[in-house]
């Protein structure tokens, strides 16, 4: 986790009025939900900001695959590729992703994360029923076509068995509470 923890941070809404929100069926607007700061041994690492599309709000923390959601990652660190990869399959498999899966997904997270740099964003959107499509700096990386993989990688942030539960919180806190 703390490389994934490094690697990811600060929204500005203009990140979803672009290609993010153009990919996302009836996503006619976003509403920022919750946002919170990841930090490891007192260093910042990054701040996630988790927006909900349209009226399904409501859906974010009781039905994460029916939820239309993007989450925006600001990083504080400059983080390789590899190490984004491993850790998102390490934080997969620690939620219960079976190793078939796993192997699977390893060469679409090559294909889709960069080698990031301090105070660039990624954006990840859940494709309710399709899947995920990620962004680096508001240009699209790809798409990975499979429910079970947008699950699983979202879980790493909402899943209640989340390695950061004060952040898991902070994201699924209600607008206004």
């Amino acid at each position: 986790m703390l490389a994934l923890c490094c690697a990811l941070a600060h929204a500005a809404p203009e990140a979803l009025r672009g290609e993010p929100r153009d990919g996302m069926p009836g996503a006619a607007a976003w509403q920022e939900w919750g946002s919170g700061e990841m930090t490891w041994f007192g260093f910042a690492l990054y701040r996630a900001t988790l927006w909900v599309a349209g009226g399904r709000a409501g859906m974010v923390a009781d039905d994460l695959p029916a939820a239309a959601l993007a989450l925006e990652l600001d990083y504080r660190r400059d983080i390789p590729r590899e190490q984004l990869v491993r850790t998102s399959l390490d934080e997969m498999r620690r939620l219960g992703a079976d190793a078939a899966s796993l192997q699977r997904w390893e060469p679409e997270l090559r294909r889709v994360f960069p080698d990031v740099r301090a105070g660039e964003r990624i954006v990840g959107v859940l494709l309710p029923g399709q899947g995920a499509r990620f962004y680096h700096q508001d240009r699209a990386r790809g798409a990975i076509g499979d429910p079970e993989f947008a699950r699983r990688f979202f879980a790493i942030w909402l899943d209640p068995a989340s390695r950061s539960p004060a952040l898991r919180a902070a994201l699924l806190k209600r607008p206004g509470d």
